[in-house]
Order: structure tokens, then sequence, then C-alpha cells
């Protein structure tokens, strides 16, 4: 069982960025993979980032590659998504994701509006 919450959202402009943190409820070094989504409205989920817990390097979906990075700080339980140069077009609800033995669990999302 793990908890995870979400935090970091807002309102940015175009250009602008943002950094999103993803709390877990246990020692995110046990969980064997972390990551984002994201859905806007009208569109499905869809996978943002993802790291597991022996890599050193995070994937992405290509919408978003060398925009935003992914990363974690075991000490503090939290896998974080660095956002950067900001398009409208990823406005959304952003959703922390943690798979452990092919279960997953969900965040209660965080918003993201990118607008001028």
């Amino acid at each position: 069982q793990v908890q995870l919450v979400e935090s970091g959202g807002g309102l940015v402009q175009p250009g602008g960025s943002l950094r999103l943190s993803c709390e877990a409820s246990r020692n995110i070094f046990s969980i064997n993979v972390m990551g984002w989504y994201r859905q806007a409205p009208g569109k499905e989920r869809e996978l943002v980032a993802a790291i597991n817990r022996v890599s050193t390097s995070g994937k992405y979906a290509d919408s978003v590659k060398g925009r935003f990075t992914i990363s974690r700080d075991i000490t503090k339980n939290t896998v974080y998504l660095q956002m950067n140069s900001l398009k409208p077009e990823d406005t959304a609800v952003y959703y922390c994701n943690a798979n452990q033995n092919n279960v997953n669990y969900w965040g209660k999302g965080t918003q993201v509006t990118v607008s001028s």
C-alpha cells in the first residue's frame, strides 16, 4: 500500500517553470517505478515521465523530452518533476503514480495551467 501526495501545481505563463513534488508514504527506494501522468480536458491520461528504483535517468514522453526532468530524493521519500519552457498544451491535471509489483497507486492530482 502506497499513499501519494502531489504539490507544486499552479498558474504559470508560457515559457515559465514549475516543479511538482510527490511525497510517498513509504521509502521510495522500495517502489519499483514512480512517475508522472497528466490528463487534459477531453484527452486521455498520458505518461509524462517515469523512473525506476535503480535508474539514474528517467524516460519521457516525446512531447516533454528536453523540457521536463524527473528526479528523486530518497531521504525525503519524494519524486520531483521539473518542468521548464512550459507551453499552453502542457495544461493538465498532473498525477503522481507508483507501481509496485504491478499494482498502480495514484495521487489525487495537481492542476497545472499554462496561460498568458
